[in-house]
């Protein structure tokens, strides 16, 4: 949490004056679409907070080199909101950026966006039934809420022996410090995940000396990336239908992915396709061999780049197929004992993912904070979307929702449920609503059961996403078909639903009693 968060003293402390239906936190990819999804549905009494002055969440965020996507630009936008601008097959950083905000403002949702402005608290109310959203710009109040701040916000840095005494420039990918000139430095890189294998090729020409340090050798394949010229991106604006097109094929990929990914046992002839494809592309027996990855392709994230093994060959890069322990002045020193004084570490070390962020920030119904309850144990969601004893909300790409797809597209389905739930609040009067525990119990027992067969847990790697214990807290272990048919309607015979009564008069001199369901 950052010093801001903890400090609730410095936020205005007003009554407040209005009540919002629904209160969005976060302007990601997430947010942007739960505002459009709101307008299309009539729901027009909502706000959106958003920390930072802009919208864009981690695209926002992370502006390192190289940085781009590794879903094809055609998924990797919204449904109802096409682009014919893509310059390459993949997109970079730079325009996915430029297009959330682009339809942030061709769907006329940043009216309903405050920006600037950081959650410091979420408390629910049981007797008024509401959310008490405290913030850094005031305290609001909302009848319901969705938490759109996604799991991928913090960047995750190791407490190191010694860490504290170097004397150089340090930072996350996630936080470039574009004003220093890497340039003939001696550059430390922590890590060799998503972020590093982009990164690293466009530092590596500048650098004196780039040691890369790799607890784990990641799978990475080829990526069939190509840049789409004027004519391309004319022929696409003109006819539409060769974006939804170039969409369906795209999906039609991934769900052979995922289909993988549940079934390891087909996955052994890709294994030994890529390692081949490896061989191809590397001379140094020693750099094959470490470089080489020694679980299931797909158990931890699969990796796309073209430029990454070939800047590890160059001759100012080496490879340490060990993890960083420790730091001694500016000497980092690996779990091999090996040794090398640099002027710069930059960390690609990823998030903190194992328990959403949003967390430190809420409490449920019985006062507690979600990551106090987290702390032993890894959380667990309905469908990704509602959490036990946290009536009135829905957490955005939550627990064991995640496939190998778009987060867009991911969103938008969490969406169907979300904005067909706040209809019906909205329509049958509904005070209250909380998922079941029977339900949320019953769900995940089965999803743990079903994920053991996955490659995730039995292709022989240790990913993020398996807690402490082992236990898979991310992944989703069916199709994404099923995921999406699960997330169409919300059934409220899942949940405890409380009813409120039509008008003040009536609550006065009706004896009924709130309905429980």
């Amino acid at each position: 949490m950052t010093a801001k968060a903890k400090n609730t003293s410095q936020s205005k402390k007003i009554t407040p004056s209005h009540i919002y239906d629904t209160f969005v936190v976060g302007a990601g990819i997430s947010g942007i679409a739960a505002a459009i999804r709101l307008e299309k549905a009539g729901l027009n009494n909502y706000k959106v907070i958003e920390r930072a002055s802009e919208v864009g969440g981690t695209w926002r965020d992370n502006r390192y080199p190289g940085c781009g996507c590794d879903v094809p630009s055609a998924l990797y936008s919204y449904s109802f909101a096409p682009s014919a601008k893509w310059n390459y097959l993949f997109a970079k950083q730079p325009e996915i950026l430029n297009y959330l905000t682009e339809v942030s403002k061709n769907f006329d949702v940043r009216k309903n966006i405050q920006f600037d402005t950081e959650l410091l608290s979420a408390k629910w109310d049981d007797e008024t039934h509401l959310w008490t959203l405290e913030t850094n710009q005031g305290t609001y109040q909302s009848k319901t809420a969705i938490f759109a701040t996604g799991p991928i916000t913090e960047p995750q840095i190791p407490q190191l022996d010694g860490l504290d005494g170097f004397t150089g420039e340090m930072f996350h990918s996630a936080r470039w410090n574009h004003d220093y000139d890497l340039t003939g430095k001696r550059i430390a890189v922590i890590g060799t995940g998503a972020s590093a294998i982009q990164f690293v090729p466009q530092i590596q020409p500048l650098a004196k000396e780039l040691f890369v340090f790799q607890r784990t050798a990641p799978w990475v394949v080829p990526k069939p990336d190509m840049p789409l010229g004027d004519f391309s991106k004319s022929l696409i604006a003109k006819y539409p239908a060769i974006q939804r097109n170039w969409r369906k094929t795209v999906a039609q990929s991934l769900n052979l992915i995922n289909f993988g990914l549940r079934n390891p046992t087909f996955l052994k002839p890709v294994d030994a396709l890529f390692k081949q494809v490896l061989k191809q592309q590397i001379d140094d027996p020693v750099l094959l061999k470490n470089v080489m990855p020694n679980f299931t392709i797909g158990c931890k994230r699969l990796l796309f780049a073209n430029n990454y093994y070939p800047a590890l060959a160059q001759d100012n890069t080496t490879l340490i197929p060990h993890g960083l322990v420790k730091v001694e002045g500016n000497t980092v020193i690996a779990s091999n004992g090996e040794r090398h004084e640099v002027d710069v570490i930059i960390w690609g070390t990823g998030f903190e993912v194992s328990h959403p962020p949003i967390g430190k920030r809420v409490q449920n119904d019985q006062g507690q904070i979600l990551s106090e309850l987290w702390k032993n144990s890894s959380p667990e969601a309905y469908l990704g979307t509602s959490l036990e004893h946290v009536p009135n909300a829905f957490l955005m790409l939550g627990p064991n929702v995640l496939v190998y797809d778009s987060f867009i597209g991911l969103a938008e389905a969490q969406l169907d449920y979300v904005i067909d739930g706040l209809k019906q609040f909205k329509d049958k009067s509904i005070s209250k609503f909380s998922i079941k525990s029977h339900v949320i119990r019953n769900h995940n027992d089965l999803v743990q059961k079903h994920i053991q067969k996955t490659v995730f847990n039995s292709g022989g790697c240790k990913s993020y996403y398996l807690d402490e214990n082992g236990r898979n807290f991310a992944a989703w272990p069916w199709s994404l078909k099923k995921l999406r048919q699960r997330l169409s309607k919300l059934d409220l015979n899942e949940y405890d639903v409380q009813y409120q009564q039509a008008d003040t008069a009536t609550k006065a001199t009706s004896s009924k009693k709130l309905a429980v369901v």
